[in-house]
């Protein structure tokens, strides 16, 4: 069992400035994992628990050129998994999702979101415990923020209506994006067996 509580930047562990190493091409779409990106894409944050399941499922829909997991939300730099399991570094697991919006928009990339998961729990997701599971929307312009406020106040109300309980997602301005280890990118690609904990709640999101 993870911690459960947020740390202070002074309990954080201190990191290091040695970026992590990053594939030169997802495993499934063969597009870079790094930027800078093709005009016209945008990139959106999201974190929805085990970042495993939750990046398939980005890159399952139609219009996202390219995904990578990282860690982002909390202080230390250049993180590792083992640390950020610890809950000293602040972080959570994070999708970052590139995607091109002629094709898809970012209300569609929200419902996937709010739907593949339960954004109610607070530090964990199902049992996964922790704050590095913690459900969160990292934004990239203030078009993004204005929708995932909304899309958030709508489906709680849809949530509460099917007598869950408030969103406790963490929806604010995308801090840094640091990458997770090379074994992490496109893990359940690599790893079909793999481990995946999301569920969502069944109930639709009506962005």
């Amino acid at each position: 069992m993870g911690l459960t509580r947020l740390i202070s930047a002074a309990e954080s562990l201190p990191g290091r400035s040695a970026a992590m190493p990053v594939p030169l091409r997802h495993a499934v779409t063969g597009n870079p994992l790094q930027p800078p990106w093709p005009v016209g894409m945008q990139e959106a944050v999201f974190g929805m628990g085990c970042f495993w399941g939750a990046e398939r499922r980005f890159w399952q829909q139609p219009g996202v050129w390219t995904t990578a997991v990282g860690y982002a939300g909390g202080y230390t730099p250049n993180p590792t998994y083992p640390e950020v399991c610890t809950g000293l570094t602040g972080h959570t697991e994070v999708v970052r999702v590139v995607f091109d919006l002629a094709v898809v928009s970012y209300a569609d990339l929200l419902r996937v979101f709010f739907e593949s998961h339960d954004p109610t729990q607070g530090m964990r997701q199902g049992n996964d415990t922790g704050t590095q599971y913690r459900s969160a929307v990292y934004t990239t312009t203030p078009e993004q923020l204005a929708q995932a406020r909304a899309a958030a106040a709508a489906y709680e109300t849809a949530l509460r209506t099917a007598g869950r309980g408030a969103i406790t997602s963490e929806i604010r301005e995308a801090p840094t994006f640091w990458y997770a280890e090379p074994d992490h990118q496109q893990y359940l690609e690599k790893n079909p067996a793999g481990y995946c904990g999301l569920r969502g709640t069944g109930v639709r999101c009506p962005v």
